[in-house]
């Protein structure tokens, strides 16, 4: 009896009603689907904007097994081929840096890590990034400008180095954040 006591007692102090939201942001966050080249969806990235940058969560199917990159591009459209109107990396007006997280001159605005998609086509991952914002901010860039963003998936990995994309290859899969 005294176990059974001394168990609930520590539920009811360890999760009580309405705990976890005592105190929590209010954080907004959008969620896309994710197409690959051609059309059809195969997968959805969510975007969760905290205090100092997103959370960037992906599932995605369909895709080659390996190592893959993933950057923020410009525009919200990946409505041709090859997502080419999604446009160039995320970069601010006034700060053009050069591609890479390893780049001493850079990192672009638009940098993401790697993500590993396993034997059978499928991945999740999850990653942070502190130089975007869900909205206006003079320091960091803003995915949900006038013309939108868009995450773009490669074919290959990035080495975060090498100009203009880090080795990444074609783009493979988009998704609009608007």
């Amino acid at each position: 009896m005294r176990k059974l006591w001394l168990a609930a007692a520590f539920a009811a102090f360890v999760a009580p009603a309405g705990y976890a939201q005592v105190g929590a942001p209010t954080l907004s966050a959008i969620t896309a689907d994710i197409v690959k080249s051609g059309g059809g969806k195969i997968g959805s990235v969510e975007l969760s904007d905290g205090p100092t940058g997103v959370l960037v969560r992906v599932e995605v199917s369909g895709l080659t097994p390996g190592w893959h990159a993933m950057h923020f591009h410009a525009v919200a459209d990946c409505s041709d081929e090859g997502f080419q109107k999604s446009g160039a990396h995320i970069n601010h007006a006034m700060d053009k840096k050069p591609h890479g997280l390893l780049n001493p001159d850079g990192p672009d605005f638009g940098e993401l890590t790697n993500f590993f998609v396993g034997a059978d086509g499928t991945a999740k991952a999850e990653t942070f990034t502190a130089l975007v914002k869900l909205g206006s901010e003079s320091t960091r860039a803003n995915l949900l400008d006038a013309d939108g963003s868009a995450l773009v998936i490669h074919a290959n990995a990035d080495d975060h180095f090498t100009q203009p994309i880090g080795g990444a290859g074609a783009r493979v899969a988009c998704a609009v954040i608007r």
